[in-house]
């Protein structure tokens, strides 16, 4: 089941919106659906992660130094570079 919203784009937008449903052979409201359930779903993820991240962070819990050195090597080795 779906609901009617209406919504404002600008003209540009408009007709980029048009040409992309037309090539998908989608209709301009179905595109403009995926493209606003893609933002929501990547913005409600990363709001979730840093929420976790913050409450994470008020109770004390941070990665020790030697965590963080550990990590720092392993990733320069995965970069080529010498640890």
């Amino acid at each position: 089941m779906s609901d009617v919203m209406t919504i404002r784009v600008d003209r540009k937008t408009k007709s980029r919106l048009e040409k992309l449903a037309k090539a998908m052979e989608r209709t301009k409201s179905y595109v403009a659906a995926e493209a606003i359930r893609a933002y929501v779903d990547l913005n409600e993820w990363q709001i979730t992660e840093i929420r976790a991240a913050l409450k994470e962070a008020d109770a004390g819990d941070f990665a020790s130094e030697a965590e963080v050195q550990a990590v720092k090597r392993k990733w320069r080795r995965g970069a080529g570079q010498m640890a």
